[in-house]
Order: C-alpha cells, then sequence, then structure tokens
C-alpha cells in the first residue's frame, strides 16, 4: 500500500475526521485534517486583529507563520502555530463561527493547497479530508469520497460534540452557524464545497459510525487497496 491517496469530502458535522482518522488508523496509513490548517491560520488572525476579509493580509499572515504538522496514530492531526500546539484551542466555538470567512481567501488557499499536497508527496499512504481534496487539492486521488447528512443530523453531531467538552451551546443558534458555513463554502469562488464526479457519495444521516467506516473500507478493498 505504497502511496495511496484517499480523499474525503463534505460539509461541517457530517463525519469526515472522525471517518477519517479511523480509516487511516486501520490501513496504516497517515491522515491530515486539512480543515485543522485553516482553524489555525483563523486562531492567529482573531489573535492580531487581522480583517478575516482582507486577502492580502491573511497571505503575509501565512507567510510569517510557523505552522507545524503532525499525525498521531490516537488523536489524528496535530497541529502546532509558532511552536504552540493549537489542536483543541482551534475546535472553539470562536473558530467554527470564523473559520469558512478565511477559508474563502484565494491567496490563502493556493498557499495552504501547496502545503497539502507536499505532505501527501512526501507519505507513504494519506487520508486527506476536507472540503475540496477531490476536487482540487488531489484530483488524481487513487479513491474519492463525499460525506454527508441532513442539516439537522449534522448540527445534532456537533451540538453533542461540543457538549461532551464542556462547552455550552445553544442548538438552534449552532444550526444557524452550519447552515451559514454550508452557504459559504458551497458560494465561494476559489474551490468552493461540491462532490468530485467521481467520488462515492455517502449519506451519514441513518448511519453509524462504523457502518460508514466500513463501507468506506470496503469500497477500498474491493478496487484492490
Amino acid at each position: 500500500m505504497v502511496r495511496v491517496q484517499i480523499a474525503i469530502d463534505g460539509p461541517a458535522g457530517a463525519g469526515k475526521s472522525s471517518v477519517a482518522k479511523e480509516v487511516a488508523h486501520r490501513l496504516g496509513m497517515t491522515c491530515l485534517d486539512t480543515g485543522a490548517m485553516y482553524r489555525a491560520i483563523t486562531l492567529k488572525a482573531l489573535k492580531e486583529g487581522i480583517d478575516l476579509h482582507n486577502d492580502k493580509l491573511l497571505i503575509k499572515l501565512v507567510q510569517n507563520c510557523n505552522m507545524k504538522i503532525e499525525h498521531n496514530r490516537q488523536k489524528g492531526t496535530l497541529i502546532y502555530l509558532d511552536g504552540e500546539d493549537v489542536t483543541d484551542k482551534i475546535r472553539s466555538p470562536q473558530i467554527n463561527e470564523n473559520v469558512s470567512i478565511v477559508a474563502k481567501s484565494p491567496g490563502l488557499r493556493k498557499k495552504l493547497v501547496f502545503l497539502q499536497r507536499e505532505l501527501a508527496e512526501k507519505s507513504n499512504g494519506i487520508v486527506m479530508e476536507g472540503r475540496d481534496i477531490g476536487t482540487n487539492v488531489l484530483v488524481d486521488a487513487d479513491y474519492k469520497f463525499f460525506l454527508s447528512a441532513s442539516l439537522e443530523e449534522r448540527t445534532r453531531r456537533r451540538w453533542l460534540e461540543m457538549r461532551d467538552k464542556g462547552l455550552n451551546v445553544n442548538y438552534k443558534d449552532l444550526l444557524k452557524e452550519i447552515d451559514q458555513r454550508d452557504r459559504i463554502d458551497q458560494e465561494r469562488a476559489e474551490a468552493p464545497l461540491r462532490a468530485a464526479p467521481e467520488a462515492l457519495a455517502i449519506d451519514t444521516t441513518d448511519y453509524t459510525f462504523e457502518e460508514v467506516v466500513e463501507t468506506v473500507l470496503k469500497t477500498i478493498r474491493n478496487e484492490g487497496c
């Protein structure tokens, strides 16, 4: 299983991160959550009070920061920003509310996509998840999947996840936030959220986590990985 590339895309709350991490673990491959990279830049931009809509300032920000990405079999993608482990900090409600705005930046996306492709080339096989992996980052990926679920189910999952972390979030407010993120991701000019034509679409609304993982693995194994 050398240099196999697996792309998993989908909207917020569809289960991309957990499924990608588990699939990578079972196949003995590296997993990269590309969304974590955008979250890290969002965190730094908010800290420095930078206009999140200013493409030039965001490009300058990423050029002047030190971002280190590590893969951990148990925890998945670990993000270090300027020497600090920000893996947990980038999952805050404030980051959730602003990351899609930052991710709209065409110049920033080009910088991060370059890094993502570089990481894929250096790996001996990678499961990469995000919103434009199959359509933009790894267009020649060996396997492509697009996970989705109803807005209500994705909100429920994210609400439970945040509650388990001790965060008090209003369900209705969270639903509006995710709905807005969907629109921003789908309507942005640079690499919008959409399924690659050749991707296997999986609606995870009524599936258990294990059923989704097995569907992905079965497809890969049946096709020769």
